[in-house]
């Protein structure tokens, strides 16, 4: 067991959220062992996701930007284990590295965020709205193509600086970012699954450690989510298929039905120009396998060109 003076080293981005994601994971470490919070030592680690906030994600090297420097330090023995958004990360790992741990789920919408509009069906022709999600401006551009879209990067606190300061009338957030913040208000509606498809792994949180670390296994794994993570196989698995990464708009989701799981995904054009949709529902045990069959027949229906900028 962890004690103050051998404490298990968490590793994170710094970021308000990231750091209430790694708060959340040390809460339950406590409450499932008795550990007192000293038996913890949180390592905050910068990464190059962080550090580069003046260019696209897409131009200097997609999802990995934020994990890199992390599984760096945990690779080096420098931290224990990390805590991550799920859906910022890769689907494959270093060699060394497993992630297999998520915690309960939070809301998986997308939320509006503005100081003068209520919903996106408000907003006029013309407005213009910022997201550093290539998903979600996809999604917005097929949807409303009179709206003029920026880039708009940073954490929940910088994009809400932006907004007050006009270089956008409305972005979207993470409802679960949100929620976990104690800021929930600052979403003026939720965008409903039907209208929008999330972000694979939206809203869970996932912890990845050395896969011959078993102390660290046996650890956290008496904090693991079993929904969550059957969701998420299949959710991860329709992503690795398309080889999902900042420059491919991809929305996905599993919601679990009793013993059965129903998928939903959805591809676009990165100028939102077109979109492709379908679903699959089957036992929750073939998860993996609704994913990459979805995937399969999403990709089937594309065009070659599909995924490239016009």
């Amino acid at each position: 067991m962890p004690t103050p003076n051998s404490p298990l080293k968490i590793g994170t981005r710094g970021s308000p959220l990231a750091l209430a994601q790694a708060y959340e994971t040390r809460s339950r470490l406590m409450a499932a062992f008795g550990l007192p919070e000293d038996a913890f030592e949180i390592v905050v680690i910068k990464t190059t996701g962080d550090k580069v906030l003046d260019r696209p994600l897409k131009e200097i090297g997609g999802k990995g930007l934020f994990t890199k420097e992390i599984e760096e330090a945990m690779l080096s023995g420098a931290i224990d284990i990390a805590v991550h958004s799920m859906k910022d990360m890769p689907v494959l790992q270093p060699d060394g590295l497993i992630l297999d741990t998520y915690l309960p789920r939070e809301d998986v919408r997308d939320a509006f965020v503005s100081f003068d509009f209520e919903k996106i069906g408000d907003l006029p022709e013309g407005t213009v709205v910022g997201s550093s999600s290539l998903r979600r401006r996809a999604q917005l551009a097929n949807r409303r193509p009179d709206l003029q879209l920026v880039e708009f990067r940073g954490n929940v606190q910088t994009r809400m600086k932006k907004l007050e300061e006009g270089v956008a009338a409305a972005t979207f957030l993470a409802m679960a970012g949100l929620n976990r913040l104690g800021m929930s208000h600052v979403a003026k509606s939720c965008i409903e699954v039907d209208e929008m498809l999330p972000a694979v792994a939206q809203g869970a949180i996932g912890i990845e450690r050395r896969i011959d670390d078993k102390i660290c296994e046996e650890l956290i794994a008496a904090i693991h989510d079993t929904p969550t993570g059957h969701r998420l196989a299949a959710e991860r698995a329709f992503l690795g298929r398309l080889d999902g990464s900042c420059e491919t708009p991809i929305g996905g989701l599993a919601v679990l039905e009793g013993d059965q799981l129903w998928l939903r995904g959805e591809i676009l054009r990165p100028d939102g120009s077109e979109a492709i949709s379908g679903e699959r529902r089957g036992p929750i045990a073939d998860a993996a396998a609704l994913g990459t069959d979805l995937a399969d027949e999403l990709l089937g229906q594309a065009p070659q060109d599909f995924f490239c900028w016009r």
